[in-house]
């Protein structure tokens, strides 16, 4: 009797670990045992050793799919954190009524389908007919917008989706949209944390909004926003959803829209190579990780 009762907590807990080890701890481990080998999914597995390995590091197409993801990651991990900031102060300030419906209006498009987004965005950007270029084109009769477009080199309609200079920050325009709701509910959750009595006394104090932002809130906020961007350059390493939809498999014109998620699946699943697939895969964690690392240590030093 003793001997069932101390064994049944671990029988009550097993389905989760069984679970785990066959979807989760297996894929991940034999991905690593697979890397080492050259295998179409049909013939025999030949081993290869560190070749496929080699053969990433030294393809110029997955330093272009690098390239296209860590420069989508930039142009949208900035602007998701300053407009979600500036949102949850608001927000959390009272400084606007009706919160409940603004939080749930933010939310939205992260829980939105990414083939719907995809889908609005490819209106939203088509061309020549697209809603963008419509209102550029009202536009255009104001001197000062012809002037920054021949300024800029220009030309109307502009092709969001197939000119090379705009496809990257076309997608990235899309997931700041989509991303930005959940940003900003993640700190107005840590603005709740902080204490209204700080604000009190920096309102008696005689602080203004702007000084009671950045002396306040943007310090005590730092945890969470340390949180919030780590989980951004993770997310923006495996960008494919958007991409694959918009651009289709190659990423568009000139692969300028090519996310090393996308090459890491056409290569496994399109041209069935699983053994550098699965090399893709985890150089790709390689990169994450240390992106990550370093990210850590800057960001504690700065604190």
């Amino acid at each position: 009797m003793r001997l069932k009762k101390k064994h049944a907590p671990y029988v009550f807990i097993s389905p989760f670990f069984i679970l785990f080890f066959i979807f989760g701890a297996f894929p991940i481990l034999f991905s690593l045992y697979l890397s080492f080998f050259r295998w179409d999914g049909m013939s025999a597995m030949r081993f290869v050793g560190i070749e496929n390995y080699q053969f990433v590091l030294t393809d110029p197409w997955f330093w272009q799919s690098i390239y296209n993801t860590v420069s989508i990651a930039i142009m949208t991990t900035i602007p998701q954190h300053v407009f979600a900031i500036g949102f949850a102060f608001i927000l959390h300030r009272g400084m606007v009524k009706f919160k409940e419906f603004f939080r749930t209006a933010y939310f939205l498009p992260y829980i939105t389908a990414p083939v719907a987004v995809a889908m609005i965005f490819t209106t939203l950007f088509g061309s020549p007919f697209g809603i963008l270029n419509a209102v550029l084109s009202g536009l255009l009769s104001l001197p000062i917008i012809g002037n920054l477009l021949e300024l800029l080199n220009i030309s109307y309609p502009i092709r969001w989706l197939s000119d090379p200079n705009f496809i990257r920050p076309s997608v990235a325009a899309l997931l700041t949209w989509r991303f930005t709701g959940w940003n900003i509910i993640i700190y107005y959750a840590g603005l709740q944390k902080i204490s209204s009595s700080i604000y009190e006394a920096a309102a008696i104090d005689g602080a203004s909004t702007r000084q009671t932002f950045f002396k306040i809130t943007l310090p005590l906020l730092r945890p969470i926003m340390f949180f919030a961007m780590l989980m951004s350059i993770i997310g923006n390493m495996q960008i494919f959803d958007e991409p694959m939809i918009l651009f289709g498999a190659m990423g568009g014109t000139n692969r300028a829209g090519l996310t090393t998620a996308m090459y890491l699946y056409q290569t496994a699943f399109g041209w069935t190579e699983f053994g550098t697939g699965s090399a893709i895969a985890y150089s790709l964690c390689f990169f994450i990780v240390a992106a990550s690392v370093i990210f850590n240590k800057y960001f504690r030093k700065e604190a």
